[in-house]
């Protein structure tokens, strides 16, 4: 028995040798280009990783009846070199494929020839978003295009709270093939690039350095570079060296650095402390475990795995599926099979190719630390930027762990030269003093306190001065739309005071948003009180006094009925409505027998309560009324009486008057609060047409002998304005003004009483 199975199972042996022979003997072969710079880490590893690829996926799939047999090429890092593999390989080789070239630069033109050949051509390194725009159906990408972090960064810069961003990127295809959609991106998050920096690849050390200082002068302090290594890394040496990774600055790489920071030089890394990068996110599976350690045991001391390998060696595997899964025998339609059934799990997690462009699914937000890096949040489509929980604080350059402002106002070793309007009418929001002796000008007021306790709570120290806008005689040196177009012609950086924003101004200025609310109304004094003796009858009408009296009657009708039995006759009537009556008042002592009367009389105590109550806030409203009721309801009423209004100078209230048709005859400015104010006693002035902040510091002052009547004109307020952004500013100015606003009116109501 024990024969019997020796024989058969040497006889099944054999049988399994010669279909494995058979099988061998009878394979297609497939050749395949391979175009890589093999002078570069890339180019080695990717040629590594496919070969790799390959024998791992026929030792699986041995009954596989096609094999690609590789004929690698050197681009040698140039575009001419590569096109020229590429010929070869498509002209003498007659290659069915080529997997390559391996930058965007060199891509371009390899693409057209396999356009032109029908040959698909594989990459797994060109990132940049204009190879998409070629459109050729034989190019198929197996690598994300660079496009696709974008969206990543801009999660990033919005959930930080960052307006504007300076991309600093390679001059070639590479560069400036994101910043197109860069730009989109960054308007659908309202942030905006003032300044583009753009780096030659062969650019010197002293070219960089130049614009690195260029950069240190503008406002913005958040950057996002993307180039390769190679020139990526001698910039960052210079900005440590210039002191720009520093207190205050945000770098963000993208893709293109970040998966590859393992190969950078630990003097370059050193300098990279605090920059924050975006790579695509791999999940750690068995499968990958064992090939990184596969690799560490054979190449970890000449280079270390990234994702680019690993991208080599699934698009090899799919190249490999694809070309059995071709049913034409010349592979003709390779391309169509990699673009529309390529899906499997790879080493990179998985990979699915549609249209010819593999899809993105997660980006990793990694903080460069120490020796190396720390993941610090991950982002998907659908959830957007999230933080790691485990991560509590970030290292930002400088080391510092408060998220940076993103913008600082340049200074270049000058002081900010602030224009401020002297005020003639109301000093308290600002005003300028002068010192003739010492030949100075000292200014104050509520709108300077906002501005220097918001300028001393900024994480950056600012230094400025105020320069007054006034003549040799102390006023206002013309209106205030010429002191706002001061800071246009540049003669100052920026005005502080009771400056109103409106649209006529921001056509060459910018704006904060507003510290202080406004809008236009008019002031008009209350109407003079006339003393009435009988106005306590007012508040209850005829019908009210008539019906009040029935009841009275009727009660007290009701008690007599009920009482009769008690009383003798001659009392009955008197001592029934006098018990009514008393019930009015106070509380009646008599005493009450009838159980039925008891009942009558505790209705009639709640009509008395309701009547007494009504009667009482009736007349308080009417006295308080009376009080405050304006003596001219609008400013057409005032159009007509034909009195007139004030309105103080230099002020854009007079045109706001004139548009509402108001006769000059009927208009009159005023120097000073107190001028005005004795117009209005003696009724040359009927009313004052202003800004709301103005009216309430006049009507407190006046200690409210004044009201504002509708309707109100709005403007958007009260802002700082420069010819530079100063937005960054609002977010403290808002709980500032809330705070000083409050102190102003309380000094305010304290002048009114020490007045009196």
């Amino acid at each position: 028995m024990q024969l019997i199975v020796s024989v058969h199972s040497f006889f099944l042996f054999v049988s399994v040798c010669f279909h494995a022979v058979t099988a061998l003997e009878s394979t297609v072969p497939v050749k395949v280009g391979v175009i890589l710079d093999m002078n570069t880490t890339v180019g080695k590893m990717g040629l590594e990783c496919i070969k790799v690829a390959l024998s791992d996926f026929y030792a699986s799939h041995g009954y596989y009846k096609t094999r690609l047999i590789l004929h690698p090429r050197d681009s040698k890092g140039n575009v001419v070199d590569a096109a020229l593999a590429a010929q070869d390989l498509l002209n003498n080789v007659e290659v069915k494929a080529i997997i390559g070239p391996q930058q965007s630069t060199q891509a371009n033109f390899v693409i057209n020839l396999g356009n032109n050949s029908k040959i698909p051509i594989i990459t797994f390194s060109a990132t940049s978003p204009s190879l998409t725009s070629l459109r050729s159906p034989y190019f198929i990408r197996a690598t994300l295009n660079d496009s696709a972090q974008l969206e990543a960064i801009t999660s990033v810069i919005k959930a930080f709270g960052w307006r504007e961003v300076v991309p600093i990127y390679v001059d070639n295809e590479f560069g400036e093939g994101i910043i197109s959609y860069l730009t989109d991106h960054l308007q659908e998050i309202n942030a905006r690039i003032p300044y583009r920096s753009v780096i030659h690849p062969f650019a010197s050390d002293e070219e960089i350095v130049a614009e690195l200082y260029k950069l240190e002068t503008m406002p913005t302090r958040v950057f996002i570079v993307h180039m390769q290594i190679p020139l990526g890394a001698r910039l960052f040496k210079k900005i440590e060296e210039v002191g720009m990774m520093s207190k205050g600055y945000v770098w963000i790489m993208t893709d293109g650095m970040t998966s590859l920071l393992s190969l950078m030089d630990p003097l370059v890394i050193d300098s990279m402390q605090g920059v924050l990068g975006v790579k695509p996110h791999v999940l750690k599976r068995k499968r990958l475990e064992e090939f990184t350690d596969r690799w560490n045991s054979k190449h970890k001391h000449e280079m270390e795995l990234n994702i680019f390998g690993l991208w080599a060696y699934d698009a090899a595997t799919a190249l490999a599926r694809a070309t059995e899964n071709s049913d034409n025998q010349n592979f003709n339609n390779l391309s169509q099979v990699l673009s529309t059934s390529t899906s499997f799990r790879g080493l990179s997690g998985e990979f699915h190719i549609v249209n010819g462009q593999l899809q993105s699914s997660t980006f990793q937000i990694v903080n460069v630390l120490g020796e190396g890096e720390i993941a610090i949040g991950f982002w998907t489509r659908e959830n957007g930027f999230l933080r790691r929980l485990n991560v509590k604080k970030l290292i930002w350059p400088g080391e510092i762990t408060f998220v940076p402002k993103g913008w600082v106002i340049p200074t270049n070793g000058k002081k900010l030269r602030i224009g401020v309007p002297p005020s003639t009418f109301f000093p308290e929001l600002v005003e300028v003093i002068r010192d003739s002796s010492k030949n100075l000008s000292m200014v104050k007021g509520y709108c300077i306190d906002v501005f220097n306790a918001v300028m001393e709570i900024l994480p950056y120290a600012v230094p400025y001065e105020f320069i007054p806008f006034q003549n040799p005689n102390g006023e206002l040196a013309g209106s205030y739309n010429d002191l706002i177009y001061q800071v246009y012609l540049e003669n100052y950086d920026a005005v502080v005071g009771d400056v109103t924003i409106l649209a006529n101004r921001s056509s060459y200025v910018d704006f904060t948003l507003p510290y202080a609310e406004s809008g236009v109304r008019l002031l008009v004094p209350l109407k003079e009180k006339k003393k009435n003796a009988w106005i306590f009858l007012r508040p209850l009408t005829w019908q009210l006094w008539l019906t009040s009296g029935c009841c009275f009657l009727g009660i007290g009708l009701v008690i007599l009925i009920l009482e009769s039995r008690n009383t003798s006759e001659s009392q009955q009537i008197c001592r029934s409505f006098w018990s009514t009556f008393t019930h009015i008042v106070h509380s009646n002592k008599d005493e009450v027998v009838n159980n039925v009367t008891k009942f009558v009389v505790i209705i009639w105590c709640f009509v008395v309560l309701i009547l007494t109550q009504s009667y009482t806030a009736s007349l308080s409203s009417m006295l308080t009324v009376q009080q405050l009721k304006p003596s001219i309801a609008d400013i057409q009423e005032l159009i007509k009486s034909g009195q007139s209004v004030a309105y103080p100078g230099h002020s854009f209230a007079l045109g706001l008057l004139e548009q509402l048709k108001v006769p000059k005859s009927q208009m009159k400015t005023f120097r000073t609060p107190t001028d005005l104010h004795a117009a209005i006693q003696n009724g040359s002035v009927a009313g004052l047409f202003d800004e709301i902040p103005y009216l309430n510091l006049f009507q407190a002052k006046s200690c409210s002998k004044y009201t504002m009547v509708e309707p109100t004109y709005k403007t958007d307020g009260f802002g700082f304005l420069s010819s530079i952004s100063l937005n960054q500013l609002v977010k403290y100015t808002k709980f500032l003004n809330e705070m000083l606003m409050i102190n102003l009116w309380v000094f305010f109501m304290l002048d009114c009483r020490h007045s009196q």
